[in-house]
This record gives structure tokens, C-alpha cells and sequence, in this order.
């Protein structure tokens, strides 16, 4: 079933693909053009201009590092690297590739030889540092006044913190900015290429992406670009999945959320009643093997994929390295918006340690199927999130952790908007790998990018939930 989708997405796609570029041979002509740089590099340009020279058109820049296939055949090449559409390095078997490799550092000095210095880059700066800091974009959104539409997808496996970050400072930092924003139930850029009634088994009702493309990105290139028609959008559009709808708000996050704290109980609980324990059961324990890690998926591919960002999770909970909590059966629906924030008070047994929590919608028995999906008690992955901690204190300058010290992680899930319906639950995972997505932590304090085989040790990970060290799940209820 899953070919046969995809296959259906994809031939639409290239139909509408080829629809677009006759489109443009039709009415515009073309220039292709090398426009040097301020550090004399030349990137390749097209340039589409009006066969209709009767009145004047704005300008609309469109800058990608990726192909030009909305606009034509691939057919034409002029890159900076290897002379390839795609480079290939030849490696060898995938499994010996990596069991040979040793340290990520070695593969400038086998494979890349210096030809690659981005690479070497990276390897010398494993920190926060000023190389990543002088890159860092949010430093520069000041003085905008010009109108901005920030989209984003719910489950972008790529980079959901880029337009939520750029959305949020520019709110902060331009007290009289024309920024809206616009988050749908989609993969990365599936606002853009996809109808948007689904993701993997879960369904969304509407066709969400054609509904932006027409009554959200549309009217706003056509009001601010050609002065045509009216512009009525909210503040914030959101679509709020579980319960399948779009929201407006004045503000993102929603003023009216309160903010609650979703706490782990003793036998797998979870609540919002501050935690009464019983000495002796204040804390869960496990034991986390980076040589036997979580996988972040049941999937077998060749790439990362988009799915897993919904897929069903309980192949993680029947794991003994994977701490499992959970509500009763809800009585009325509970819908968080806004960010989520993990805090944690653990120990562990080694100087260094991955967190990885998971934010979870659990289906209920009677949850009927979606074709030949069972979806009954359907373990739906809302949101997660990975956090080192050794930067627990700064992403400058890690430090270890303290072997048998309780202590205090915290760290953001980003912003979700979601509806836990009457009857199901909500369960929180969590664990210390999930590979291959995040790269392994050995779990003692060491340079990742140079560590050996021998660096990668077991460590025992405990996670308290007493009156005294409540870890919980910080979120804003509506």
C-alpha cells in the first residue's frame, strides 16, 4: 500500500511539474546568466522575464541550493564540487564502510583527501563556538517591517526549529513587524509539493497543503506583489492535529493556555498532581548500550525518510532501555499549544548522556482502522526531542556529568499543537539512543567526533519522579 501511495504522490507530482514548465515556456522568456558573488564565486542564474511587455511586474527572487525541476529538465549542470548531479564516493558495503571507517574524523584522511574543507570544519568545531555562532541568522533579524509569511510542518524531520526560531525573534525583535505565521501537519516543504490529507497511517481529513497554497500563499503573493484582491490572515494559522482543524490566534503561543505540568508517577503514571512517592519507588532505571541502540524507526531504508516523524511507537516501548509513562484514559479532550519543556533530575553511572523524550498520543483499543492499518492502541509519535548533557549548562562549553549526581537536564521539544482526544491517553518515552538519526553518545565524556570503539560503554540511567526531584513535561493547555 505504502509503494502504491507513493508512486500515485510521485507521478502527480512530476505531472504537475511538467504542467508548470510549459506554463512558463508559454508566457515567459528565459536567460540563463552567471552573477558573481562578493567573494568572487559565480552562482548560475535564471532569469524569467514577461513575453508582456504592456505594463510593469514585481520582481520575485528565488534562491535554492537544490535543482531547477520546477522550471524545467535537469539537463543542464554547472556545479562548484564534484561534476555529478548527485556525488558518489564509491564506498564500499554500507556495514564494512562504517566498520572500517573507526572515528567520523578519519573519513577526510580515506575518503575526502582535502577535498572537502567544510568537512574538516565541522570536525575542528563540536561546539557552540564562534565558527557557528558568526552563522547563527537570528542575529541579524532586526529592523523588518516588510511583510513575512513563516511556514512550517508540524512533522519536518529536517528543520522545524529554523522558521519557529526566525518567527519568534522576529516578534521579538520588531515590535512592529508584518510576520505571520503558518504551521500545517506537514513533512519538510510539504506545504509546497504534497495535497496534505495524510502522513503515513494518519489522516488529516482535508486536504491541508492545496488549502494554503490557495487561500493563504496565493492571496499573499497576490495583495503584496501585484496590489490584487484582500489579505485577511490571522497572526497565527495553525493547524491543530488529533483534532484534524485550523486554528487562528492573535498570538503564537495562544494567550489563552495555561501553563501545567504533566509529571511522572511511580508504576508507569503520568499526571498533572505533583507526585506523592513512597520511598523506594521515587525513581525508574535503565541500562542503555550505544552497541545495542534504540532505533528511531522499524522502517528499512537507504535514507532518513519523513514517516517515522507519526510512526507508531510501540516497537521503542517493548524495549527494556525505554522508560514508559502514561495517563489514564482521558475523560475530556486535552490540547497543548506552545512549547513543550522536558525537565529531568537523573543520574547515571558514566560522565556523559543522551535524553531523548518523546511526546506520545496513544489510540484507544476500539480506535477503528484506516484501511489495513490497525489502529487500535496506536502509539502516534507527536513530538521528541534529543538533548546532550554535557551542554546542559552551555552549548559553548560542556562539561561532564558527575557519576551518581542527581542531576537537573532541561531542554525544549519545540512547539506542538495538538489535540489529545476523549478516550485516548498520552505517554511519554523516554531513552538515551535513537539511531541511526542521532549519532551515538559513548557516554563518557569525550570528543564524539574522535572517540574509539572502546569509548562506547554501558551506563545505567536513572530518572527520579519524588515530591522532591518532580522530572515532568512542562506544557500550555487550552
Amino acid at each position: 500500500m505504502l509503494h502504491g501511495e507513493t508512486t500515485s504522490a510521485t507521478k502527480n507530482y512530476q505531472k504537475a511539474t511538467e504542467t508548470n514548465a510549459e506554463w512558463i515556456q508559454d508566457f515567459y522568456k528565459k536567460q540563463e546568466v552567471m552573477i558573481s558573488m562578493r567573494d568572487g564565486i559565480e552562482l548560475f542564474t535564471q532569469i524569467y522575464s514577461p513575453k508582456d511587455q504592456t505594463q510593469k511586474y514585481p520582481i520575485l527572487l528565488f534562491r535554492t541550493p537544490y535543482s531547477i525541476r520546477y522550471y524545467g529538465e535537469n539537463n543542464y549542470r554547472n556545479t562548484l564540487g564534484p561534476n555529478e548531479l548527485y556525488a558518489n564516493d564509491g564506498t564500499k558495503d554500507g556495514y564494512k564502510f562504517f566498520q572500517e571507517l573507526g572515528p567520523v574524523s578519519n573519513v577526510d584522511k580515506t575518503y575526502f583527501h582535502e577535498s572537502v574543507p567544510t568537512w574538516n570544519e565541522y570536525m575542528e568545531h563540536g561546539n557552540y563556538d564562534e565558527y557557528w555562532q558568526e552563522q547563527d541568522v537570528l542575529q541579524y533579524l532586526t529592523n523588518i517591517t516588510h511583510p513575512i509569511l513563516n511556514v512550517a510542518g508540524w512533522f519536518d524531520a529536517e528543520d522545524f526549529y529554523g522558521p519557529m526560531s526566525i518567527y519568534k525573534t522576529i516578534e521579538e525583535k520588531n515590535k512592529k513587524n508584518n510576520s505571520t505565521l503558518v504551521v500545517g501537519p506537514w513533512l519538510h516543504g510539504g506545504w509546497a509539493r504534497m495535497e496534505g490529507d495524510f502522513l503515513g497511517n494518519i489522516q488529516f481529513k482535508e486536504k491541508t497543503s492545496v488549502y494554503f497554497r490557495e487561500k493563504v500563499e496565493f492571496p499573499f503573493f497576490k495583495y503584496y506583489l501585484k496590489d490584487k484582491g484582500e489579505l485577511n490572515l490571522p497572526e497565527a494559522l495553525i493547524f491543530e492535529t488529533g483534532s484534524n482543524q485550523w486554528k487562528s490566534y492573535d498570538s503564537w503561543p495562544p494567550k489563552q493556555a495555561v501553563e501545567k505540568n504533566l509529571y511522572f508517577q511511580a508504576s508507569g503514571q503520568l499526571s498533572f498532581d505533583l507526585p506523592q512517592i513512597k520511598p523506594g519507588s521515587e525513581f525508574n532505571t535503565f541500562t542503555s548500550d550505544p552497541n545495542k541502540p534504540v532505533p528511531w524507526s522499524t522502517e528499512i531504508r537507504t535514507n532518513q525518510g519523513h514517516l517515522w516523524m507519526v510512526e507508531d511507537q510501540r516497537f521503542a516501548s517493548r524495549r527494556p532501555d525505554v522508560l514508559v509513562y502514561q495517563t489514564d484514559e482521558l475523560f475530556d479532550d486535552v490540547t497543548i499549544s506552545g512549547p513543550i519543556i522536558a525537565n529531568l533530575f537523573v543520574r547515571t553511572t558514566g560522565t556523559d548522556a543522551d535524553w531523548i523524550v518523546k511526546l506520545i498520543d496513544v489510540y484507544p483499543g476500539d480506535a477503528p482502522d484506516n484501511g489495513d492499518v490497525k489502529m487500535s492502541d496506536f502509539q502516534m509519535l507527536v513530538g521528541g526531542e534529543v538533548f546532550r548533557s554535557k551542554y546542559r549548562n552551555s552549548f559553548e562549553n560542556p562539561k561532564p556529568l558527575v557519576p551518581g549526581k542527581i542531576t537537573k537536564i532541561e531542554f525544549d521539544l519545540r512547539d506542538k499543537c495538538h489535540c489529545f482526544k476523549k478516550g485516548h491517553r498520552i505517554m511519554v518515552q523516554i531513552q538515551s539512543t535513537w539511531f541511526p538519526v542521532i549519532d551515538r553518545n559513548p557516554q563518557k565524556f569525550v570528543n564524539i567526533y574522535h572517540a574509539v570503539e572502546s569509548d562506547f560503554q554501558k551506563a545505567d540511567h536513572t530518572v527520579y519522579h519524588s515530591k522532591k526531584y518532580p522530572s515532568s513535561l512542562k506544557v500550555l493547555v487550552k
